[in-house]
């Protein structure tokens, strides 16, 4: 879910080809339930092999992350490691939601209505250990590097944007930005024409860039009362925020007051202050190397193709693209490095 902060929040449509030449931390939890949700069948199934296993996931990084390899992008995903201890309600809050959707997409199913099956099945999108680790494969094969961050995903990546080891941090989620990364690209595994959900129309996806300096700078706070913010309006710590206080209202106390979660602790029954300090010092890891090489094209159709029923044909293809993007890289490196 994330902080819903995004009214307040400045940010600027950008093209891929912006991002020429950069690094970018991927939050990869946050593309796999996109991957997940939006590569499904007409009826809401997610694509699957011979054996029943689940290859959305797959299909999604493998081809996005061709998409970004040929605009010159260099991710890296980052996994999410153990949460803390007072994220649990929220993990619990949305595994029952999870099933409450697998039930309706049955029931829409049984109906026969597809359009509302899909719907509830988006919803019912779930990660678990073996998509994670097929995710992790893959991505080593292509030549991808990943990180295995200590707890959250999203402060890892936002601590490796804050070091300068990237140049931002990507994710749907404005996390990022209270984990105290200067720069978030949102949309950038999602960039496209997309469906808007329950209509029949379609919007074209492109991605933002937000700079933690510039939303300070609108707002004018410091980091420190957009962490307060975001607590009273509600974080994956404490969901639900305060009752009756919004985005705007939220801005206008923690102007006024010195001390704003001292009154609000009282009406909360977690500790405010303790999700304050997670984001301002949140556990992270300096132990992960970003290092991109060339794609193992034989492990690469043997997993995909062989044991989970791609397509050979449309693999190679994507192997194609995947070396000349990366060739292309290295031609325009070499090319600036002669001052062309």
């Amino acid at each position: 879910m994330g902080v819903q902060i995004g009214e307040l929040v400045p940010r600027r449509e950008i093209e891929l080809e912006n991002l020429y030449g950069r690094k970018v931390a991927v939050d990869a939890f946050n593309a796999m339930y996109q991957f997940l949700s939006t590569i499904r069948q007409r009826d809401g199934t997610p694509l699957m092999d011979s054996k029943g296993r689940i290859t959305s996931h797959l299909s999604g990084f493998f081809y996005r992350t061709i998409n970004l390899m040929e605009a010159g992008i260099k991710p890296a995903y980052v996994f999410d490691g153990k949460p803390p201890e007072f994220k649990s309600r929220e993990l619990e809050r949305r595994r029952e939601a999870r099933e409450e959707a697998e039930e309706k997409w049955h029931e829409a199913l049984e109906r026969g209505n597809l359009e509302e099956a899909k719907k509830y099945a988006q919803r019912a999108s779930r990660v678990n250990e073996i998509l994670i680790g097929d995710a992790k494969k893959l991505l080593e094969l292509m030549g991808i590097p990943t990180v295995q961050a200590p707890s959250e995903g999203e402060a890892q990546a936002a601590y490796m944007s804050a070091q300068r080891a990237v140049y931002a941090s990507a994710s749907q989620d404005y996390d990022s930005l209270l984990f105290g990364a200067p720069r978030l690209v949102r949309n950038l595994t999602i960039t496209g024409r997309r469906k808007l959900p329950g209509k029949n129309v379609y919007v074209e996806v492109r991605p933002e860039i937000i700079t933690l300096e510039g939303v300070l700078k609108e707002l004018g706070i410091n980091r420190e009362k957009l962490i307060e913010l975001a607590i009273l309006v509600g974080t994956d710590y404490n969901p639900g925020g305060i009752k009756g206080i919004g985005p705007k209202k939220a801005l206008t106390i923690v102007k006024r007051a010195k001390d704003p979660l001292a009154k609000y602790q009282k009406e909360s029954d977690v500790d405010l202050y303790r999700i304050k300090e997670f984001f301002l010092n949140p556990p992270t890891t300096d132990d992960y190397e970003l290092k991109w090489r060339g794609p193992d094209e034989e492990g690469i159709l043997e997993f995909l193709c062989d044991e989970h029923d791609f397509s050979e044909g449309r693999v190679k293809n994507g192997l194609e693209r995947l070396k000349k993007a990366i060739e292309g890289g290295k031609q325009r490196t070499l090319e600036s490095w002669f001052g062309r």
